[in-house]
This record gives C-alpha cells, structure tokens and sequence, in this order.
C-alpha cells in the first residue's frame, strides 16, 4: 500500500439536489456532506470505503473554499489525510489535477484511485473488492487508465456510458475491456442503442499511474498542465497558496470526461462492477428509490413528516378562524 493513493472529489454544490435537501434541513448543504441514512455522511461513507485500500495519511480531498466550516465538522470523526481547497470551481479536469499534483510531489510512483464523494454503493465489501481490483489492474496496465463501468438498469439520460471493446485481460476472476468510446449525457435513442450494444454506466471511480495521468494531461490540456506543472514547484514552500489563486483566477474550465476521457478512449480500460447497487445520487428520486430497494429508513422521513404534520395543524388553525 505504500506508493498507493486516493484521491476524493468533494467540491460540487449539489445545485439539482438544493430544493430538496433545503425542505429537509431548512437551508442548503451539498448533498456528499449530508446523512442521508445512519450517522455517517456520503462523504465519511467514501472515507471509510478509500481507507481499506489506502493507507488513510495518503487520501487527498479536494472541497470548495466556502465549505471549509462544513470540512471542518466532516474531519472531527477523520482527521488523516490531506484536504485541498480550490479557490472556485474551474471544472473536474481541475478538481482532478490539483490534487493530483500533490500526491507527485510526494510520491511520483504513485497509483491513484479516484472516488467522487456522493455516489451511493451497496453493499460496501463488495465496491471495495472491485475497487482493489480497479487499482491492481492500473499496477499491472500502467500505461492505461482504468474506470469501473456497471451494466445498466435502465435508460438513463443523466449518466456517462462507456463502449467497451476487445477484451484486454483478467484481474481476480474479471474480465478488463479495452474503451472504444464515450457517450456523455445521450438522448433516449442514443441510450436505448448503447444498451442494447453492452454500453455500460460510467461510475467515475478511476485508477491510474500518476504519470500516466500526468502524460495524458499533458496529450489533451497542454495549456492547463503548463500552469499545474509550475504550481507542483510552489508545493511545500512558502509561496504555495500565493500560487494556487494566482493560477485559478487564470486556469481553463475544463472537464475531464469530454476534454480528457473522451481524446484518448485507446488510453483506457474498463472493468464492470458486478453485484453491487450503485447510483449517483444526483436527483432526490433516485435517493428515494435506492433507500426504498434496500429497505433503509432515510434521516429525512421524519423531517419531511414533521413538515407535513405542521402544514396540517396550520391549515386547521386558519380554518377555525375563518
């Protein structure tokens, strides 16, 4: 375990979940810092998960600054690992590489294993044995990425989908597929014919060399891995945080799966996740339905049965006085 490494997105907003989540809580709060069921936040959730591959002090988080309150509170049960905070969202190419660029100043050996934080996986051993394969598979193809695909339950217009190809080899009784191409957010046609072709689910849990990540940056962002490249050199010196909001009031919007993924689909495997229930947690119908097929009472039922019981009082309190 020592030249491997994680890496946990925890910078998004949770805008599509905002109605929703400020109903239950009575103000916003992005949804991989919220409990939706049990104690644990999806966060935690994806620490815990990360630590049983990782050793937990080489775990970089990347999160919003504004959040840096809510980190705190997240890290009171987690203290290990490093947190790095973007100054704004430049998109997930940047989300990536900055973090990145902290573990190849540590260890330039590295293989990383990449999580985002608010997609829900059941049961947990099962994601775990699957994501240790993903990582021993990046080990052995070095000079690929590889990603965790699931077969599809339905049509699903939201999701990234993956074409796998010609087989590549086996890791521990699963088959990798060489990657013929991406297909980002399809209309349904598009997605009923990747579908019935074998497409599969993009879960964006990625593992990969740190070079290898590096050099493919460096294929498809050149001007966004020159300004990395120069921020790994303040890593560690006093000019660090200085350099970090220099360059990310000038750094690209850039996204990682059109910008990157989808430039080099020979550069990547795939290894389907089987038995295990996976869903990204984007739409509050999804939280409900997942919740609802593992039979798990969400947190959020009662508040909601609170909210309903107080409409009702109120209701017949205007009715007595009219």
């Amino acid at each position: 375990m020592r030249h491997r490494w994680t890496i946990v997105l925890a910078g998004g907003e949770g805008e599509r979940t905002r109605p929703f989540i400020e109903q239950w809580l009575g103000y916003h709060k992005p949804k991989q810092f919220c409990s939706f069921v049990g104690r644990r936040s999806m966060l935690q959730h994806t620490w815990d998960r990360a630590d049983q591959l990782t050793l937990p002090e080489q775990k970089v988080t990347v999160v919003a600054d504004h959040h840096a309150i809510e980190m705190a509170r997240q890290l009171l049960e987690t203290a290990r690992g490093q947190v790095v905070y973007q100054p704004h969202n430049c998109g997930t190419a940047a989300g990536i590489f900055l973090p990145l660029a902290y573990i190849r100043h540590h260890d330039p050996q590295a293989t990383v294993i990449l999580y985002p934080s608010d997609h829900f996986v059941f049961p947990e051993h099962r994601f775990v044995q699957m994501a240790g394969k993903l990582i021993r598979a990046a080990e052995l193809f070095s000079e690929r990425l590889m990603l965790l695909g699931v077969s599809p339950t339905g049509v699903e217009l939201d999701y990234g989908w993956i074409e796998p190809a010609q087989p590549l080899g086996w890791i521990r009784g699963s088959q990798i597929h060489q990657v013929r191409a991406f297909l980002e957010k399809p209309d349904s046609v598009r997605a009923m014919e990747a579908m019935d072709a074998g497409g599969l689910w993009n879960t964006f849990v990625l593992a990969a060399k740190v070079e290898t990540l590096w050099q493919l940056g460096w294929q498809c962002l050149p001007d966004v891995m020159q300004q990395f490249e120069e921020f790994g050199h303040a890593i560690g010196t006093s000019l660090e945080q200085r350099t970090l909001r220099m360059m990310y009031e000038d750094v690209a919007y850039r996204n990682f799966s059109s910008d990157v993924l989808q430039q080099v689909p020979e550069r990547v495997g795939v290894l389907e996740m089987r038995d295990v229930m996976w869903s990204d947690w984007g739409q509050p119908k999804r939280i409900q339905e997942t919740l609802r097929a593992i039979e798990r009472e969400p947190t959020f039922a009662s508040a909601f049965e609170r909210i309903g019981k107080s409409a009702l009082r109120e209701n017949a309190f205007m009715h007595t006085l009219v």
